[in-house]
């Protein structure tokens, strides 16, 4: 995640290319945000089996229900709010947009008033949704502003111009995410069985999700609305074959990073060492961190163009404008990994200092939002 806003916001050619787009990039450039995929599904999913846990532990379904209404709540204020600051750095908010936070908190608020139903249901329901929402996308909508603004909320991303000086985005629709989150929060019982089981577990559905995800995006007529195609060398039309698309995310987009999902899950609870110790610090206050992070990297952004000569004046702002200037300046890939490198390690002792916060005020309730 880190890496991929370090891209966005400081690589040579993110304001003028996208870094999979066949025809323009590199194998290292394409790789470089192929693999950040791997976050939003992720945290969605692991965020369904925190809420599942989280109830269990509660076992009280008013408790929960509340609990998950006023988290969804804020995270969609929290959106709105600092996160789209840290993208744009306008305090006009010209232009906002709806991206994983807000999906989360959605889906938690959804997810609130479905506690009442069996994990099992709820599963199938998420499921369902994963596998038939990109039917969909071939959906005609009417051409007025209701029939518009409530379909790119729920399934098609969709740039409003809702005023001349104010833009709204939705780069994360609401149902496909929510397929997933109610998926992850069925899967929640896999976390109670013992760990010898569960692993056996991560490992045949991790195994199977890529399994169909190859069969069907070898097929190439449904799950995906970009097909794959030969390209000018093999390299590249396996490239094509992975190039599914995020937004919003399609079926074998879920299925292959999913199936990776599962096959870290499986590795993960083999290996405790010193390294998933570091991790584990960053893992124990992951809003924490994805906020700081946006704030760390823009800032840097800034800092970068200054000593490339830029001036303030050169600064635009608004929609989709972080700052950036119409020259663009910009650094090279070696070091967007440098720069990517120096931010983790520098949130590293931040996480620590607030993890250890956390954990000795339990008794604040509004650091659980945090």
């Amino acid at each position: 995640m880190a890496l991929d806003h370090v891209r966005d916001f400081m690589h040579t050619t993110s304001m003028s290319q996208s870094p999979t787009n066949l025809q323009t990039t590199t194998t290292l450039l394409f790789m470089t945000r192929w693999m950040t995929h791997l976050c939003a599904p992720t945290f969605v999913f692991l965020s369904g089996v925190s809420a599942y846990i989280s109830f269990k532990r509660n076992n009280n379904i008013s408790q929960s229900r509340s609990f998950l209404l006023k988290r969804g709540i804020w995270l969609v204020i929290m959106e709105f709010t600092f996160i789209n600051f840290a993208l744009w750095y306008d305090l006009h908010f010209r232009f906002m947009i709806m991206e994983v936070i807000s999906a989360i908190g959605l889906s938690f608020i959804i997810l609130s008033f479905l506690l009442k139903l069996p994990s099992r249901i709820i599963g199938i329901a998420g499921l369902l949704i994963i596998f038939c929402h990109n039917l969909l996308q071939g959906i005609t909508i009417p051409a007025n502003p209701i029939a518009i603004s409530f379909s790119s909320i729920l399934f098609r991303p969709f740039l409003m111009q809702v005023t001349p000086g104010f833009s709204f985005y939705t780069a994360y629709p609401l149902l496909p995410w929510l397929g997933v989150m109610l998926t992850g929060f069925a899967y929640g019982e896999f976390f109670e069985i013992p760990a010898e089981k569960r692993n056996k577990i991560f490992l045949r559905v991790g195994l199977a999700a890529l399994a169909l995800f190859a069969v069907i995006r070898f097929i190439n007529i449904y799950g995906d609305p970009s097909r794959w195609s030969h390209q000018k060398s093999a390299l590249f039309s396996f490239l094509s074959f992975i190039n599914t698309t995020k937004y919003p995310p399609s079926l074998v987009f879920i299925l292959l990073f999913l199936g990776i999902t599962f096959l870290v899950l499986f590795i993960s609870e083999k290996v405790n060492n010193r390294f998933t110790e570091i991790l584990s610090v960053y893992g124990k206050v992951p809003l924490f961190y994805f906020i700081i992070h946006l704030f760390i990297i823009h800032s840097l952004m800034f800092v970068m163009l200054y000593i490339q000569g830029f001036s303030n004046k050169d600064l635009l702002f608004g929609a989709f404008n972080n700052g950036r200037p119409k020259a663009g300046g910009g650094v090279e890939l070696p070091v967007i990994y440098l720069i990517w490198m120096g931010v983790v390690l520098l949130l590293y002792p931040l996480c620590k200092l607030y993890g250890r916060y956390k954990s000795e005020h339990k008794e604040n309730q509004i650091l659980r939002y945090l």
